[in-house]
């Protein structure tokens, strides 16, 4: 399975259990890693034989700046679920969502959860 990925998108959103959370937009990040066949693409160098970054891109920008969610595994859910709707090459999802600034006592790198979702699913 080949794959196309966007490592590093950085976002401002408010999603979080605590009610500030919700309230004052915080930085959240995400990775996504598409699972398709590029063959076809690689053969013919058509842009319809594979994925478009840039409608992936704002596909995930706007779930993540959307309304608001207590989770981070619903908004990457709700986000995986959209991107295999949207594009019927894409076979399987991993998304990663990072929130770098989550209200944790303590000192740490990051935070994030990470889902992997395919049409079989």
């Amino acid at each position: 399975m080949d794959r196309i990925f966007l490592h590093g998108m950085r976002f401002m959103a408010c999603h979080g259990v605590l009610p500030h959370e919700r309230e004052v937009p915080q930085s959240f990040e995400a990775d996504v890693e598409l699972g398709l066949d590029l063959r076809a693409a690689g053969e013919t160098d058509d842009l319809r034989n594979t994925v478009n970054y840039a409608e992936v891109y704002e596909l995930i920008r706007r779930v993540i700046e959307g309304a608001p969610k207590a989770l981070l595994e619903t908004l990457a859910e709700d986000a995986a679920a959209q991107i295999l709707a949207a594009f019927p090459r894409v076979h399987s999802i991993t998304l990663t969502v990072h929130k770098p600034a989550a209200p944790i006592a303590g000192i740490f790198a990051d935070v994030g959860i990470s889902i992997t979702r395919d049409r079989g699913q």
